[in-house]
């Protein structure tokens, strides 16, 4: 196995990353094992610096001010005991999943120049955030279709190549604008930053509307006649559509790139999230995060999925500063201790560069044709 070096490293606050390290983050208290000769592999070492680069070069990325937010999820602004509240609403809600991420369809879908548009489940304090966008690929006027559920931040244009990769594989796509993201962004904000912020209430109410918004697109083609049904989602969107997946029954298969644990986790733990643990890791420990995130945490609902035969692909990265590995393994080996039949993939790259070649390729590869054999 050769020799051994093992590091303690130095987190910031809680639990995090900190991103002028030379190594890759671990949670406080823990050991990095590397093996070989070198603190780091050749290739480690230029996937952590791209994944620098890539994140440095990211504007407008702003330190947001604390709030428990509970008015955004059914609580009071004056509550006097917020962490009671927290504690009691992330208990009651992940026992009753089903009845939290239950959606109506639409009664106003409209199709235009390719683009879906359609009334969100869920009112919250922004008209702009209220009316969801999803771009419209078609391949075949039935059959298979996947719903595409791109990364944080992402923009109107990106992961449009997947759609049509999709659709050369015969698939229909549709990518859907997550809340707070392109044309539903607010004034002000730029950045998604409610999607995943400081705001505890308003992030678990953003990312059950995406669930919400998900489910209604569904419903959408199933009233166009498709009938073999999948989801595909990057980082934040591979959280989303692995909560959809665990309550949707349409759903037959699932792609993930990036996996994870526990939604506070990925927070405290990684380097795109760093701005907002700033905030966080002042006001909550690390443990109670992952407590009050955990209705918008995949780990919980793992077991939704056993004794369903749904597809379930995931595809990470060894050198990923943003979903650590130690986190995705911890998701390997839950799912497969509960007996639920997946694939998976590890490749040797980050966060940033498992979409840019070689990475990419091999990435569109093996969900591609996991997708069309799945949705067969």
């Amino acid at each position: 196995m050769g020799n051994l070096t093992v590091i303690h490293l130095r987190s910031r606050g809680s639990g995090s990353w900190s991103p002028k390290s030379s190594a890759v983050w671990t949670r406080p208290t823990q050991y990095a094992i590397f093996d070989g000769l070198h603190l780091m592999s050749w290739i480690a070492q230029k996937v952590f610096a791209y994944e620098q680069m890539r994140f440095a070069q990211e504007a407008n990325r702003r330190v947001l001010p604390f709030a428990w937010g509970l008015e955004h999820i059914g609580g009071s602004a004056n509550e006097r005991d917020p962490r009671g509240w927290l504690e009691n609403f992330a208990r009651e809600t992940v026992a009753h999943s089903d009845e939290w991420f239950t959606a109506t369809p639409a009664d106003d879908y409209a199709l235009s120049d390719n683009v879906l548009t359609f009334t969100s489940a869920i009112a919250s304090p922004w008209p702009e955030n209220n009316r969801v966008h999803a771009q419209f690929f078609q391949a075949r006027r039935s059959g298979p279709a996947v719903v595409v559920l791109a990364q944080w931040n992402s923009r109107w244009e990106e992961q449009q190549n997947v759609c049509r990769w999709l659709n050369r594989l015969g698939i229909t796509a549709v990518k859907l604008s997550l809340p707070y993201h392109d044309r539903r962004s607010i004034p002000g904000h730029p950045r998604a930053d409610h999607l995943a912020g400081p705001n505890i209430g308003l992030t678990l109410q953003a990312n059950r509307q995406a669930v919400l918004d998900t489910r209604r697109t569904l419903r959408w083609l199933e009233q166009q006649g498709y009938d073999r049904l999948g989801i595909l989602g990057t980082s934040i969107g591979s959280c989303l559509a692995f909560l959809t997946i665990a309550h949707e029954p349409a759903l037959r298969a699932g792609a993930f790139l990036h996996v994870s644990t526990y939604f506070g986790d990925v927070v405290a733990a990684g380097l795109t999230t760093s701005n907002v643990w700033e905030t966080l890791h002042h006001e909550i420990s690390l443990e109670e995060a992952r407590r009050y995130f955990s209705p918008i945490s995949p780990y919980p609902y793992i077991a939704h999925l056993h004794g369903t035969r749904k597809k379930i692909l995931a595809i990470s990265g060894r050198y990923d500063p943003t979903f650590p590995s130690e986190l995705t393994d911890e998701f390997i080996t839950a799912i497969r201790r509960d007996g639920v039949v997946f694939e998976n993939l590890s490749l040797p790259c980050g966060h940033y560069s498992m979409g840019v070649p070689p990475f990419s390729y091999a990435v569109g590869y093996r969900f591609g044709t996991f997708l069309f054999q799945s949705l067969a």
